[in-house]
């Protein structure tokens, strides 16, 4: 199959994959469509939302849907690294012997990740970063693909620990999850006080993941394309000279180069899945929001002028 073909298949692949999704998550199709995005861009993705929205429910589905290993971590106040890495232990031929954590899966579901010290919130960085887990001097390599999905509560922040911008800017797309309308909700109700049940069938293997974001990666991209998505991460940093003058009004730190292959990469992604075989500049428009969301750190002055970084974003593009 050449790689025309195979765009071909993965549009048709996903297009199962959203329907065996909406068979248990009723609306959200945009909070859908980026987590799969994710995923095929080999990424990682934050979940913001107020709890009930059934965020840990959609990964949950979405690691049914793609018949991988899937491992749930509830994150506490009185979690520890080891808890969430593995440990090691003497066994019976008085030998340290390692014990895998609930990390060793393809999908892992970081339940308000913010509830954590930064100390146990760091246990995850190697992880998101190299696909691989350090103890006591040994690296162990993680199942592939392999994917954090974590959610997070924006309003009750008693008892909680903002995440570390590194760690931030590891997750490549930051997924607003909205209330659903008044229709949606009514189906939910339906569906869920009633005594129905929904099986959820996997339509896609890890090798094919894998063979897919190979795939991405070997789209072609224009020049002029390539310039825009630098430029526009460029343009967020205050104090630099493609900075514009509301960036530097508003904004105290802006998006790193790791915001610049993201959006070259999720640019690829969308295209794929709209049935381009390369990315325009439209596409780096439409994942810009996600990518750049949580890698701007506005200032009090945007506070104080009920400037949001939603407002700036858009300005931008």
């Amino acid at each position: 199959m050449n790689d025309k073909e195979a765009l071909n298949s993965l549009r048709n692949k996903h297009q199962l994959l959203l329907d065996e999704v909406g068979k248990v998550i009723v609306g959200q199709q945009q909070v859908v469509k980026e987590v799969t995005m994710a995923v095929l861009a080999g990424g990682h993705c934050l979940l913001v939302g107020v709890p009930g929205l059934a965020k840990t429910l959609l990964v949950n589905t979405v690691a049914e849907a793609l018949g991988l290993s899937f491992n749930r971590i509830q994150f506490t106040p009185d979690l520890m690294p080891s808890d969430i890495t593995g440990s090691e232990i003497l066994n019976d031929q008085r030998k340290f012997e390692f014990i895998k954590g609930p990390l060793f899966a393809n999908i892992i579901l970081a339940d308000e990740i913010n509830r954590t010290p930064p100390k146990t919130q760091a246990a995850l960085l190697e992880a998101m970063q190299e696909k691989s887990v350090t103890v006591n001097g040994q690296t162990y390599d993680l199942q592939t693909p392999f994917f954090v999905l974590a959610t997070q509560n924006p309003i009750e922040q008693e008892g909680t620990y903002p995440l570390p911008e590194a760690q931030l800017d590891r997750f490549m797309f930051n997924t607003w999850v909205d209330y659903p309308t008044f229709e949606e909700e009514l189906n939910v109700v339906k569906l869920t006080t009633g005594e129905s049940s929904v099986e959820v069938n996997p339509v896609l293997t890890g090798d094919e993941i894998l063979e897919y974001q190979k795939l991405i990666r070997r789209m072609p991209i224009s020049d002029n394309v390539l310039n825009y998505a630098v430029n526009l991460a460029s343009k967020t940093r205050p104090g630099r000279e493609k900075a514009t003058e509301e960036v530097n009004k508003y904004v105290s730190w802006g998006a790193g180069p790791r915001a610049s292959q993201f959006l070259v990469v999720g640019a690829k992604v969308h295209a794929a899945l709209a049935g381009k075989y390369s990315p325009d500049i439209e596409d780096v428009q439409a994942v810009a929001l996600p990518i750049l969301r949580h890698r701007i750190v506005p200032n009090y002055k945007a506070e104080a002028d009920g400037i949001t970084i939603e407002k700036l974003i858009s300005n931008l593009i």
